[in-house]
């Protein structure tokens, strides 16, 4: 069967499988699923990229944009492949799904949004991972076996995207958990919280099941220095859930704003930054191994978002991005600019997500947004008496009036400084790419940064 065909089938099974598992979680609006495009034959030498170069999309089609990336890469690059998929460990979650409809349970909302490749997408980070793989190439001295010729990546690379996903699912998954009473009702009887404790059972063991393959997946590139970039990346994972003030159910809070001349400006100090190297580094720019440091971060907006973030996804996609360059044998400051180039991407994303709540004046009723979001922060730096409302929550969020806070932001500065932040950290991740040389693969990430700006 040839590669056109066997990338068609797999497309076609896989959306077929994904509409199955919609069908267990009756509460998703419907949408129809993103069409697959045909296989398209790329070459992997570097002296036909002028011609190669694709057009780019329109500025604000984000699923075009994912689209013609996937095409680029040969495949589609979730770790929700044909492979996992049809698992049994994967088809059991689906099914224990089916028992927790209803329950409105947090695990639920996660495997909405990884079934549907919206504008969250959190399936894209390996595709990003492929894309930087392919727009950099690899050493002369790596092995034709080592190649994937009809994608232009080498197979560790590949395993490497993967490994990504799985981790970054594994960690969205485990943020599912529930704390089902208080501390001063612990051992009490939990017997009305069943449908709570089993859906706590399986955010748990699929959480796990996933980071485990993807430590053994990791283990298996036999490359102990990019075992060590990535477990470090998996280290800052685990430290982004204790970072900051937080709630009974670990819902994180903004901290107190600083007590400086920032507050009331509704500038801070950013104004003095380069726009194209914002000030996020936390000692990572020197030595990117090392914990980042904490100093001057809590009550100063900007500091305080890039650190949560970075440490909740702009560290495992920087180090992804550096970990690939490690695999393909480029120089060592090359890869530490695709460190940089991932996690200034991954914040410019963020930066997006962060304005989407705030797009409309009207506010659903019973609606969340996230309040260590930019728009939150740069606002609670303009009008600190907002800090009132947020320190209701220090028991629960529940007792946060969001319609208030939604409304306090929406007048407020914090919407620009956050179109404002995300500009500078996309001219920051486009910096980085336009000093790889012209290829299909680096206009597609361009196209990617380019549809954001509408996300």
């Amino acid at each position: 069967m040839s590669l056109s065909r066997s990338y068609g089938l797999q497309a076609r099974l896989r959306t077929h499988l994904q509409k199955s598992a919609v069908n267990l979680i009756a509460s998703v609006s419907h949408r129809n699923p993103r069409e697959s495009a045909p296989r398209r034959w790329v070459s992997s030498g570097t002296t036909n990229h002028e011609k190669l170069a694709t057009k780019p999309v329109p500025k604000h089609d984000w699923n075009r944009a994912v689209s013609e990336a996937e095409k680029i890469v040969g495949y589609p690059t979730s770790f929700l492949s044909l492979r996992w998929l049809l698992s049994d460990e994967i088809a059991n979650v689906a099914l224990h799904l089916r028992k927790l409809v209803g329950s409105n349970h947090p695990l639920l909302r996660t495997a909405k949004n990884l079934i549907y490749n919206g504008k969250n997408n959190m399936q894209a980070w390996g595709l990003i991972v492929l894309l930087v793989s392919k727009a950099v190439g690899h050493a002369p001295t790596v092995p034709d076996m080592e190649q994937d010729k009809s994608a232009g990546v080498l197979q560790s690379q590949r395993g490497l995207a993967e490994i990504t996903e799985m981790i970054r699912t594994a960690h969205l998954v485990h943020q599912g958990l529930v704390n089902l009473q208080p501390l001063d009702n612990a051992g009490n009887e939990l017997g009305s919280d069943s449908d709570t404790i089993f859906g706590n059972k399986i955010a748990l063991l699929s959480g796990d099941y996933l980071l485990g393959n993807a430590c053994l997946q990791l283990a298996g590139l036999r490359n102990q220095p990019l075992i060590e970039l990535i477990s470090s990346a998996v280290r800052d994972l685990a430290e982004s859930n204790f970072f900051g003030p937080r709630d009974q159910q670990n819902n994180p809070l903004p901290s107190m704003p600083l007590n400086t001349t920032t507050m009331g400006g509704g500038k801070g100090n950013s104004d003095s930054m380069n726009p194209l190297e914002p000030d996020v580094s936390f000692g990572d720019t020197e030595n990117n191994m090392q914990p980042l440091s904490l100093a001057g971060v809590m009550g100063n907006p900007e500091k305080e978002w890039a650190l949560r973030h970075i440490l909740g996804a702009g560290t495992l996609l920087g180090k992804s991005c550096q970990g690939t360059m490690m695999l393909a044998g480029q120089p060592e400051a090359l890869q530490r600019r695709g460190y940089l180039f991932g996690k200034h991407l991954s914040l410019a994303w963020q930066a997006c997500i962060d304005l989407e709540p705030f797009s409309s004046d009207e506010f659903p009723s019973g609606g969340r947004f996230s309040l260590v979001s930019a728009p939150v922060l740069f606002h609670l730096d303009h009008d600190p008496a907002l800090y009132d409302e947020i320190q209701k929550g220090l028991d629960s969020i529940d007792n946060i009036d969001f319609a208030k806070v939604h409304a306090k932001v929406r007048t407020g500065p914090g919407l620009e400084r956050t179109r404002e932040l995300q500009k500078k950290h996309s001219l920051a991740a486009m910096a980085v790419l336009n000093e790889l040389p012209p290829s299909d693969a680096r206009t597609a990430l361009q196209n990617i940064i380019l549809a954001m700006q509408d996300i």
